[in-house]
């Protein structure tokens, strides 16, 4: 199993509780409620699909699999996308930043799609 799966797997859920964090006890109050729950928005999707690609990178221990693989890079760029294009929307509001958000959800989509691919 490729060592960046590891490392982005541990930064992304990091960064995940630190977002979370800076939301509870730092900007909550000091920003629009639609920009807080953008955040909230970014901050859940990160968490959920790094849980899933620690699981999928468990199960890649076990056995080979180009479907477990693409999965996991397509979650990966997902929620770099997805994730990513909310949080830095919300603080600079560049506008195209609005066009990747749903090419990063398009890619989390096909992540779990692609799952139906594999064969145990």
């Amino acid at each position: 199993m490729s060592r960046f799966i590891w490392i982005f797997t541990a930064l992304s859920g990091a960064s995940s509780v630190i977002f979370g964090a800076v939301l509870a006890h730092v900007l909550k109050g000091s920003i629009d409620l639609s920009d807080l729950e953008r955040i909230e928005t970014a901050v859940f999707y990160q968490f959920i699909h790094t849980l899933a690609i620690l699981i999928l990178a468990i199960k890649l221990k076990n056995r080979i699999s180009n479907v477990i693989n693409w999965s996991i890079y397509l979650f990966i760029a997902g929620v770099i996308l997805f994730s990513g294009s909310l949080i830095i929307y919300t603080f600079t509001k560049i506008g195209f930043l609005v066009f990747i958000t749903p090419v990063g959800g398009m890619l989390l989509i096909l992540g779990w799609l692609n799952l139906i691919r594999y064969r145990p």
